[in-house]
C-alpha cells in the first residue's frame, strides 16, 4: 500500500487514470461476477426442475403454470409462449407451413433467452483481455514519467531508479489481478450457459414435435 501511495503522489494525470481506469473495470467486473454467479446457479437448479414439472403435468394448462412458477429466469417460459403463439392473420408468416411458423418463433424466442444468460459476457472478455495492457501502460508511462523526473533534477543512479521503477510496476500487477477474476468468471459462466443452452435447445425441440400433434 506504501508503494502505490509513492506512486500516486509520484505520478501524474495519465497514471492516475490509468489506475482509476483499472479500479473501474475491476468493481465492474466483480459486481457482475457476483451477479451472474447468483443468476446462472438458481438457473441450473431451477431449469431441470421446471421442465421435468412441465412434461410431468396431466395438461397443458397445469404444465404452462408449473413452468412459469420454477422458471425463475424467465428463459424457457418464452419458448412456450412462443410455440402457442398465432401468427398475425394476413402476414407473410403466415402464409407458410405451421411447422416452419412454429420454428421461427420457437428460434426468436430461443435466441432471446440465451441473449438474457450471455448479459454481461463480452464485458468480462473485454476486461480479461485489455486488462494486462493497460496495466502495462500503466507501467511504461509511470518508468518514462519517473525517469524525465530524475533527469530533470540531476539525481540519476541505481538506487534512484529501482524505487520509482518498483511503484510503477505495481499497474502491471493491477493489470493482472483485474484480468485474471474477468477470465476466470467469463470461463465458468460460459459453462454453465452452455449447459443451459443445451437444456433450452431439446426443449425446443420437443416443444415443435408436440405442437405438430392435436393438443388434448
Amino acid at each position: 500500500m506504501d508503494g502505490f501511495n509513492d506512486f500516486w503522489g509520484q505520478t501524474d494525470a495519465v497514471g492516475r487514470a490509468v489506475a482509476l481506469l483499472l479500479l473501474a473495470m475491476s468493481v465492474v467486473s466483480w459486481a457482475l461476477i457476483f451477479w451472474k454467479t447468483w443468476v446462472l446457479r438458481r438457473l441450473a437448479a431451477d431449469l431441470p426442475r421446471a421442465l421435468e414439472a412441465y412434461w410431468a403435468a396431466p395438461d397443458w394448462a397445469l404444465a404452462r403454470d408449473r413452468l412459469a412458477s420454477l422458471d425463475r429466469e424467465g428463459v424457457a417460459l418464452p419458448l412456450l409462449d412462443a410455440a402457442q403463439a398465432h401468427e398475425r392473420q394476413g402476414s407473410l408468416a403466415q402464409s407458410v407451413p405451421a411447422a416452419a411458423q412454429c420454428t421461427r418463433r420457437l428460434r426468436q424466442a430461443l435466441q432471446g433467452s440465451l441473449a438474457h444468460l450471455r448479459m454481461g459476457q463480452v464485458l468480462l472478455a473485454s476486461v480479461g483481455s485489455t486488462s494486462p495492457f493497460i496495466g502495462l501502460f500503466g507501467t511504461v508511462w509511470g518508468i518514462y514519467h519517473a525517469l524525465v523526473e530524475m533527469s530533470l533534477s540531476g539525481a540519476v543512479s541505481v538506487d534512484k531508479v529501482s524505487g520509482p521503477v518498483g511503484e510503477a510496476l505495481i499497474m502491471t500487477a493491477a493489470g493482472l489481478a483485474v484480468a485474471i477474476p474477468a477470465v476466470l468468471g467469463y470461463n465458468l459462466f460460459g459453462k454453465w450457459i452452455s449447459t443451459a443452452e443445451e437444456q433450452l435447445e431439446g426443449y425446443a425441440h420437443d416443444l415443435l414435435a408436440a405442437m405438430s400433434e392435436p393438443q388434448a
